[in-house]
């Protein structure tokens, strides 16, 4: 007897998940009863025109929005193992941008120094072994694949590191606490197509240990770093799939128009 692999297949685990969520810009809408199930240790990609909400979703996921006057959630995203409720007003903010990471489109070091970047996140959870913190700096750095270019000048600025260095050193910043996710918001928009590649190869190496979701506006980008895409138009999911899949026979009428270039 032939077994059907693929109709016996587990489904994959669920890293997070989101429930009806909506969010307002005061009264504006921006995104609308969103349903959608992030896998653990894949690539999601966020795709879309300019302003269909990527990023704006993108950002529920370490409450960003909270930093700003007027802005609401409803629904729910719901974070696994442990059901946590990003979204809830009974969660700390501060605690789910040290458990979900973000990589902003521009590099954004602070005006410190290399070794102070890393670490920073680290004293936030008030860790005060030093020998801990050094450790874990060195870490953070060695998965950015930075720690050989940077390590015999850990004391100098962040912003003696070239534009792909500085970025590398905010995926750092971001890994020294071990979070469970990581967002990356078009993080080669900014960088040359060398340093493009260094971070999409770290991107592709990371997911062994974290779920990661990038907002992108390149379609190769999307293809080659990718195991799952969701198109969102005017605030809404219109496609959710496999990479593979939406790319090669996507199932809506208007991904296929955006995917080959008729709109956006």
């Amino acid at each position: 007897m032939v077994t059907d692999l693929a109709a016996t297949a587990a489904p994959p685990e669920i890293k997070a998940e989101i429930k009806a969520l909506s969010f307002f810009y005061g009264e504006h809408q921006a995104l609308k009863n969103i349903d959608l199930a992030l896998p653990v240790n894949a690539v999601t990609a966020l795709i879309g025109p300019s302003g269909c909400g990527k990023t704006t979703l993108l950002r529920c996921f370490n409450r960003m929005h909270d930093l700003y006057p007027g802005n609401r959630y409803v629904g729910e995203i719901v974070l696994r193992p442990g059901n946590l409720n990003i979204v809830s007003p009974r969660v700390d903010p501060m605690e789910m941008r040290l458990r979900v990471g973000m990589v902003f489109q521009k590099p954004n070091p602070f005006p410190k120094s290399i070794y102070e970047n890393v670490a920073f996140g680290l004293r936030l959870k008030a860790i005060r072994d030093r020998q801990l913190i050094a450790e874990r700096v060195e870490t953070a750095l060695r998965s950015a694949a930075l720690w050989d270019e940077v390590k015999d000048r850990m004391e100098q600025s962040a912003y003696t590191l070239s534009g792909g260095q500085q970025q590398r050193l905010c995926i750092a910043r971001a890994l020294a606490p071990e979070p469970e996710m990581l967002l990356f918001d078009e993080p080669t928009s900014a960088l040359d197509p060398a340093a493009t590649a260094h971070i999409e190869d770290l991107i592709y190496q990371l997911k062994d240990r974290l779920t990661i979701v990038i907002v992108t506006h390149n379609m190769q980008q999307a293809a080659r770093v990718s195991d799952e895409t969701v198109f969102l138009y005017h605030g809404e999911v219109i496609e959710a799939d496999k990479t593979s899949t939406m790319f090669e026979n996507p199932s809506k009428e208007l991904t296929s128009e955006y995917l080959t270039g008729r709109f956006g």
